[in-house]
């Protein structure tokens, strides 16, 4: 069992349990899966890109990412239905909470001029997601081997009501927000 997971048994449910009043330990909000997601428009002309961002989500997350193609036809962006335009991944499990312990105590710290998370990028139901700018934050990342910078974003999915209990979870669980 990872520390993130035997914290939140051990802290996190007594404390949102006693915070929001349940009365049964399965009401009490948990992470339901973490998702990884690297969108690459300018991949429709060069491929390779879409595969070395594919090698690098891989080694951050730990499992073999998914490539994701374009839903619909967008003649101003020159994409084509069907075409890669990122990669994603998805984490349940052990491996979900080992990512959030890794990304709250030695990826964020890494950031430059982190000064917390937004507390606000809820989306209403208690899901909060975050964008990071450069994959170099990474210590998987090996940055004499990286051509390009890209970004990505990190959706949190929880099975909270609301953004309050959302947000309290995380809190508990030591995602750093802004004050």
């Amino acid at each position: 069992m990872s520390r993130l997971h035997d914290r939140y048994r051990k802290e996190v449910v007594p404390a949102l349990t006693k915070r929001f009043g349940y009365t049964n330990t399965m009401a009490v909000p948990r992470v339901s899966k973490v998702t990884l997601n690297i969108g690459l428009g300018e991949a429709s002309a060069n491929v390779k890109l879409l595969d070395t961002a594919a090698s690098e989500l891989g080694q951050i997350a730990g499992q073999k990412p998914v490539i994701t193609r374009a839903k619909k036809s967008i003649a101003n962006f020159k994409v084509r239905k069907g075409m890669p335009i990122g990669c994603m991944v998805t984490l349940r499990g052990e491996q979900m909470y080992e990512f959030l312990d890794r990304m709250t105590s030695v990826v964020l710290p890494r950031v430059r001029d982190f000064k917390g998370l937004p507390p606000n990028s809820f989306d209403g139901r208690g899901n909060y997601t975050l964008g990071l700018r450069d994959q170099l934050v990474f210590p998987e990342i090996d940055y004499t081997r990286v051509d390009k910078i890209k970004g990505m974003n990190i959706t949190i999915t929880t099975t909270a009501r609301n953004d309050e209990e959302g947000r309290e979870l995380l809190k508990l669980l030591g995602v750093p927000f802004r004050q």
